[in-house]
This record gives C-alpha cells, structure tokens and sequence, in this order.
C-alpha cells in the first residue's frame, strides 16, 4: 500500500465548494488503495484578513499572541475538510501539530521544529483513517502554539513525507505545473512532464515554479518525490524528482527576470581584499547582488560588474562608491534598461554544445550579450530590456522546447564519463529530518567543492557585437571540449573579452580550435593559464542573503588568496585562483561557512 502526502495551499480550500473539491480528489486517492495525509492551509485570505484584523487592535501585536491568532486558520480549514471526507463515506481525522506530535523551539511567528513524532499519524492510517494535518502551527515546551511563518506549509509536507517515507508529496497549486518557459510570454511553452530537483532549484531561484527553494533543496536532500499539479483539475503536473542520465533533456527551460540594472567598477587593483571591501558595502545596505562577474586582470587592474534589481540601483551605487573610496583607486558606472535570459538542464553537464546553441539563437536574433555567467546547469546572458521577450522566444525556439523530446543542440556533442532513497530506521530518520530543519534557515551554504583540474582560456579585444560569444563556443564545442565557467564582462571601447575554463587535459586541444578562429578576427588576443582551481559555493537563497559573498571574498583575502575570475548563479558563488593557492582557500571557505569536514 502506498503512502501519499498531499498539500492544498490556501487558495485551493477558499470556499464550501472548494474543500469538497479538494476532500473528493483525497478520497479518490485513499480509495485507489493508498494511506493518505492531507496538509492544509487556511483558507483564502484568512490568515490576511486576521493579520489586518490584529492591526486594528494594535500596532504592536505580541508574538505569542499572533501564533493563537493565526493558528486558528487553520484549525478552522482542517476541520472543514475532515467533515467534506465524512460526508464523502470516508474516515478522516484532523490534527493540529500538537496532537502530531511536533515541537518546536519558542520562536514565535517563526518557530523551528524540534521534534517529529509520527506515532499518531501512523497510528490513525493503520487504522484506514485519513489524516489531515494543519500545515505551519504547533507548540512548544510550554504548550504555547508556535507558527513556522509564511511558507512553511510546503516545507512541512515535505518533511511529514520524508518522515512518513511517502511514495510522494503532492502539491496543488493554481497553476498546470511547471512550464518549459513563461506561457504569458511565449505561447509555444509547454508543461514538463518531469524536472530534476537541481533544475527546480535553479528555476525557483530565478522565479520560476510555484514552490519555496527550501522544501525543493529538503526533498532532494530526502528523495522524496515531489508532484506540482493543479487543484483545479485533474491534470497530472509535473513531478520533481531525481533524473536520470539518459532521460535528462539537454535544457528544460528558459527563464527571464527583468528589472535587472548593472553596476561595474573598473581600475580597480588587483590584490586580495578588494572583493572583500566591495562586498561589504553591499552587505551592509542588505542590497541583494545578482550575477556577479570579474573577469582575468590586466596590468595589475581588475574589474567587477554585477547586476541588482532596479529599485536597489542608488543604494547600490552609494555603496561602491564608498567602496572605491576606501580602496583608493577605481571607478563607478552603471547601466540600466537590463534583462537576465537564462537556460536551465541537467544534460548541459554532458553535452558540449549548449553554450554555443544560446549564443547563436541570440545572434540570430539581433540580440547582444552585455555580461554572461554560469553554473553546472545553467547560463545566463545579460542584454537589452527591450528585447527581452525576443530574446526569450528566441531561446526557446532554438532548443525547441515546444517539443515534448527536444532535440539535443545541433552544435557539439554528448560527452559519457538514480541514487537510492536513504533508508534508515524511523526514530533516526525522525531525528534526522527534524535536525535539518531546525537549521534550515541558518544553513545558506552547504557545499564547498574545489576543482583542480582546470584550465583557464582568455580571448581578449573582440568585437562586442552579436555573433561573436557564439563562434567561439560553437569552435570549442564542436571539438568535444566542455567548458565550465564561462566569463564575459561589460565591455569597454567597443570590444569585450571572453574566459572560461576546461579541463586541463582538453587545454591544448581548446587553444587550437580557439586560435584558428582568431586568424579571422585581426586584433584578437589570446591568453590561458595551464594550473588554476576552482572553487564553488553552494546554497539556497545566495541572492536574498547579502552576507554571502562578503563573508567569502573576506575569508579569502584573510588567507591571502587574490581571486582571478568570479562567475555565480541563483544557488552557486564560483571563484577561480591560483593552483598554488587552492587548498589554502578551499579550507578557508570550509572554515569561514562552519562546513562540517568529513
């Protein structure tokens, strides 16, 4: 007998109708032979409408307070549904945390779960009940109800399944599922079937999706399968889970922010402390940065662009002019009237020609780069606002996404070099599971990975016009090499310069793919380093917490590490330095992140 989790957010159970909507959809799931737990938010706008009604009371509600005020949403809408599956000849229980059995710290309005039992549950399923479970309120050591805070109800399904080791964790949402791009924007978009967990990541980060990163980053830590799908409908949605090799597409999906403004400090020196005093300034006006790039000095001066959303242009500005203030040398300039196209696939890890497919369906769209950045599975490119959506659909249309089996990039090649859930005897996994949680939001950065087996190819003084990233990938890429970080900065004068690593092995390969197309271009300067390392930062929510990059870069320059290239993404900080330089700096982020070693 299977066990299924499901989630109804507050829209889903708004009114009388709604609930017996939802209560037939559990019933069904329960009648097919599975043991059903149904997570269940407050109803429409019942916890906005008690928040508004505390603030007519006072402007100053008491926390503990507030926890008895808004859990009373819920309480309401899990008992509503447990009579809609009574009415339908089936046997429900509802239950708060409390009679869960979870326990929480007395953070109020923000609590963190300290315990998990799944006795109770499993108890009432045993017994053919279903159980619908209040999503975000429980109780302390004081038998105080505590609430998780806004959010917390995806997160809570999550970890109930991962507890309860369910077959799956349904989420019902307003939306179909998660879709190949935007379908507002582009009408060829289509739902996914599947997406990998790592793909969902990146995607939710960029505002794709309709889950928070967090209860994404538990299911992958856990394996528990997640389903986005409709409550409206019986449509079938789209799962998140672990993807296969061979079943995982080249790139699900094109995303696109807008509102992006770029700000670049040029002339600055090139030594170790600089990022470190940049970043700081930014921290301390909590200014989230976006793509962050510098790309390979020249003559011992060095720059650094990166992008923050519009309305956070001034602070921004104020902040790296104080910066260049204290360095002593550099300069302030920015740009607006900015878009962040970016591709997202797990089969980029393989496949040699992605790079160049983005590129040249930009370039045959008129659509310039003006910064580029990287991750494992993903590639963003910079460029006008007012082609934004041209250079979406363009995207889109290159890697022929409307197709339910896209067809891989004409350009370049695959390159061949499902983990088992973990098992565990329940009370541990109960322990663990509740471990996790209890520093969910304390842990913004889990990994600390150090590559040094890196080569390191820079093309200088060439042209900044359309077309020209995508030859030179299109070159690299049809000669079966894999590119890792790719780096372009803002360009100066006209012209821009590219960097980007490969393996080390590939590297005299690279070079002579790369020098035969710059015969074409008089000008064109190329320079490489043979013995660099790479070392990458990973974690949810890089963006939205500001003290990332600064406590970074100031443990680097602590150990004296000057950082040649910075590339990052939505969940990944990627620095290159020295070869000579690397373990000093992979123990220093190991140790300035409080990563446990193994």
């Amino acid at each position: 007998m299977a066990l299924i989790v499901q989630k109804y957010g507050g829209s889903s159970v708004a009114d009388a109708d709604r609930i017996r909507h939802c209560a037939r959809r559990i019933v069904a799931a329960k009648r097919a032979g599975n043991q059903v737990v149904a997570v269940v938010s407050a109803r429409g706008d019942k916890t906005d409408d008690l928040v508004t009604l505390a603030k007519q009371i006072t402007h100053h509600p008491p926390p503990r307070e507030m926890d008895m005020l808004l859990a009373t949403g819920e309480q309401e809408s899990v008992a509503l549904m447990a009579m809609a599956v009574h009415e339908l000849g089936e046997d429900a229980i509802s239950l708060t945390g409390y009679q869960i059995g979870i326990l929480t710290d007395s953070t109020f309005t923000k609590a963190r779960i300290r315990k998990i039992s799944t006795e109770r549950m499993q108890q009432a399923l045993d017994a053919g009940k279903i159980v619908i479970a209040a999503g975000f309120q429980w109780i302390d050591d004081d038998y105080n109800i505590t609430t998780l805070g806004r959010g917390g109800s995806d997160t809570t399904a999550t970890a109930l399944a991962a507890v309860l080791q369910a077959d799956v964790c349904e989420i019902y949402t307003d939306v179909e599922g998660i879709f190949t791009t935007d379908p507002r924007v582009v009408k060829s978009a289509r739902k996914l079937s599947r997406i990998s967990y790592d793909e969902m990541l990146e995607l939710t980060s960029l505002g794709g999706g309709k889950m928070h990163s967090r209860s994404i980053e538990f299911a992958k830590k856990y394996r528990v399968p997640l389903s986005v799908r409709p409550a409206y409908s019986d449509g079938s949605g789209t799962l998140i889970a672990p993807q296969l090799d061979e079943n995982a597409p080249v790139v699900s999906s094109v995303a696109l922010v807008k509102n992006e403004a770029i700000v670049n400090l040029r002339d600055l020196p090139d030594r170790p402390g600089v990022l470190a005093a940049v970043f700081a300034r930014m921290a301390e006006r909590k200014i989230p940065l976006d793509m962050v790039i510098q790309d390979v000095a020249e003559d011992g001066v060095a720059a650094v662009s990166f992008t923050v959303p519009q309305d956070d242009l001034a602070e921004a500005l104020t902040a790296a002019e104080m910066a260049v203030k204290s360095l002593g040398a550099g300069t302030v300039h920015h740009g607006t009237n900015v878009a962040k196209v970016s591709v997202v696939g797990s089969g980029m890890r393989t496949h040699t020609g992605v790079a160049a497919q983005m590129f040249q369906s930009l370039a045959s769209a008129g659509v310039n780069m003006s910064m580029i950045t990287t991750s494992e599975i993903k590639i963003s490119a910079l460029v006008d606002r007012d082609q934004s959506h041209a250079a979406l659909i363009a995207v889109h249309d290159g890697f022929a996404l409307h197709q339910e089996i896209a067809a891989a990039p004409s350009i370049g090649c695959v390159q061949r070099d499902g983990d088992a859930r973990p098992r565990m005897p329940r009370e541990q996994l109960e322990r663990d599971v509740v471990s996790r949680l209890a520093s969910m939001e304390d842990i913004v950065v889990s990994e600390v990975l150090l590559d040094e087996q890196q080569s390191r190819v820079t093309v200088r003084q060439i042209a900044d016009r359309p077309g020209i990233a995508a030859e030179v990938f299109a070159a690299v890429a049809e000669g079966g090499v894999m590119v890792d970080m790719i780096v372009q900065n803002v360009s100066r004068d006209g012209f821009a310069a590219l960097s980007f690593t490969v393996p080390r092995k590939d590297l005299e390969r690279c070079l002579l793919l790369v020098r035969e197309l710059l015969e074409q271009w008089p000008g064109a300067e190329l320079s490489y380093e043979k013995d660099i390392a790479l070392l990458t930062v990973i974690g949810i929510g890089l963006r939205t917490h500001t003290g990332v990059g600064e406590r970074m870069f100031r443990a680097l320059s602590e150990a004296n590490v000057n950082v040649q290239l910075v590339n990052t993404s939505e969940i990944r900080f990627g620095v290159v330095v020295s070869k000579s330089d690397a373990g000093r700096a992979h123990q220093a982020l190991i140790a300035a992140f409080g990563i446990p070693r193994e």
